[in-house]
Formats: C-alpha cells, structure tokens, sequence
C-alpha cells in the first residue's frame, strides 16, 4: 500500500514537452574547479600527447559508430560529435584530474569498491534486445529501467510500461550511437594509461572521452524528470553517483564525466524537437496515466 501510494503521488507530477525541457544545471564541485585549469597542451609534458586509446584494445562497441540513430539526425551526430573535445594529455587540467583519481584512489574503500563495481556492470545495449533467445536479454531489459526502479520502486519494469520502454530503448540507442562516435573521435587514453600509479578496478575496451556510463545516466536522468519532475533531483542524484563511480574507479576522467553530462542535455534537447519523440513521450505519459486512474 505504501509503495503504491507514492506511486500516486509522483504520477500526479507528469509533464509534457510544451515549455521545452528543463534548463541544465551549471558546473559545481570539483568538475568546476577541475574546469578552471588550462586544457591546452603543455610543452614541458609533450610526450603525453603521443599517447592514445591503442588500436588494439578497441572493442566490438565501435561498431555502433555506423548504426543509424532513432530521434537524432545523422547531421545531428555529427554535430555534436564535434561539439566537445578533450583536454589534451599534456594538459594542466589533465594532470590536475590524474592527482584527483589518485586522491580518490587512496580514499577508496572496500564498500565503495563494491557498489561502484556493482554500477559499472548496468547497462542496456539495443543490440541485446534484438534477440529474445539472447542469454542476457531479461537483465538488459532490467538494466533499461534502472533509474526509474530506484527512484519509482520495483513496479517500474519494461513489461508493465511498454510505451515507456520504447522511448528508452530510441533514446538508448541514440546514447550508444553519440558515445562511440565521440570516443573514436577523440581515442582519449584512459587515466590508468597516462598515469601508473592509477590501479583501476577495470579494464576498458574503448577510448576514454566521453563517458557512456556517464551518459546513459543523465540522458536518463533528464528524460525521467521531465516525466516527474518532482523527483528531479532524485534522478540527477543517482546520475551523479553513477558519474562519480567512474572516477572512483579510476577508470574516467572528471571531464569525461562533466562533458557527458553536457552531452546528454543537449541530446534530449534536440530529440525533443523530433515529431517522432514528440509523439512517443506522449504516449509513455499517457500510460503513467492510466496506472494514476487504476489506482484512484
């Protein structure tokens, strides 16, 4: 009973896209401190900019570089494909960034090494879903509304919200198009790369700028709360500890982390223009609704 009342409450919150999306929130925390260094090369640290995400370790995920995207236009992509760049290795802000991971790194404890393990391992890929023999479909599914199952309760599952799940899986599927086209843009080395001193608690089979974890996590984050924008800030509190796991992870640089986070605003932003997301927001609001009068 308890659990279905809140469900009440936050359905009572829905909204729509006629004002346009919620405004992105400024840079804070050490990502706006980080910022304030120079991103520009430097010459006394030169031979760190020979160094890139090596042709080796790319993984099978650089394939989605050539997927067509759902809401977004392939002009769009490209765009912002552009939009944001890396700092350089050499870079004060890069090196201001290494010494920050490693201050985390020596903070990190056993618990946080669990939980941010137990983050890491979340994750849909529209691949999966192609396929319901696949062995990991159901958990992809499960992976798909995470957000929303944290932060709406258990009842939040892709099969009770058919016309929910089909905007996230296009959103999801524009994510994973932007991510990779990102990251074999720049072939930013990891910070474990760059930095012996880092011992990451994974290995990671694609360049480093932006973060995809980071990215799935707001563009979720940000389509959820325009559905309920009370609990906006539950849902950018979740996106932000996932951000953050990454760091402590020692896997992704803050700027990694701040420049998806960038990215996913912008990405709603321009999907929310789209006749075809228009369309199918509506009609996941309109499902949300008609649970808000079966429980009246």
């Amino acid at each position: 009973m308890k659990l279905m009342a809140a469900f009440f409450l936050v359905l009572c919150s829905l909204s729509t896209f006629a004002q346009g999306i919620h405004p992105l929130e400024p840079s804070s925390g050490h990502y706006k401190i980080l910022q304030a260094q120079s991103p520009e090369p430097h010459s006394q640290r030169a031979w760190m900019d020979t160094i890139a995400f090596p042709p080796e370790k790319y993984g099978w995920s650089i394939t989605y570089s050539l997927v067509q995207p759902y809401y977004l236009s392939t002009t769009q992509v490209g765009t912002l494909q552009n939009w944001l760049l890396a700092p350089a290795n050499s870079s004060a802000q890069t090196r201001a960034e290494l010494d920050y991971l490693l201050t985390l790194q020596n903070k990190r404890t056993p618990e946080q090494s669990k939980r941010v393990t137990f983050l890491g391992d979340i994750g849909y890929w529209p691949h999966v879903d192609l396929q319901k023999k696949h062995p990991g479909y159901q958990r992809n599914l499960q992976d798909l509304f995470f957000e929303g199952r944290e932060i709406l309760g258990e009842q939040c599952k892709a099969e009770h919200f058919p016309k929910t799940a089909q905007v996230l899986k296009g959103i999801m599927q524009d994510m994973r198009i932007m991510e990779f086209s990102v990251k074999y843009q720049n072939l930013r080395a990891r910070p474990y790369q760059l930095e012996p001193k880092l011992q990451a608690l994974a290995v990671m089979g694609s360049p480093s700028f932006a973060s995809g974890h980071t990215l799935w996590a707001y563009i979720q984050a940000y389509f959820w709360s325009e559905l309920f924008p009370e609990k906006r800030q539950q849902f950018l509190n979740l996106a932000e500890e996932i951000r953050q796991s990454r760091e402590i992870m020692g896997i992704h640089y803050p700027s990694d982390n701040e420049a998806s986070r960038i990215l996913a605003h912008k990405m709603l932003e321009l999907m929310s223009y789209s006749a075809k997301f228009q369309e199918d927001f509506k009609a996941a609001k309109g499902e949300w609704k008609e649970v808000q009068m079966k429980i009246k």
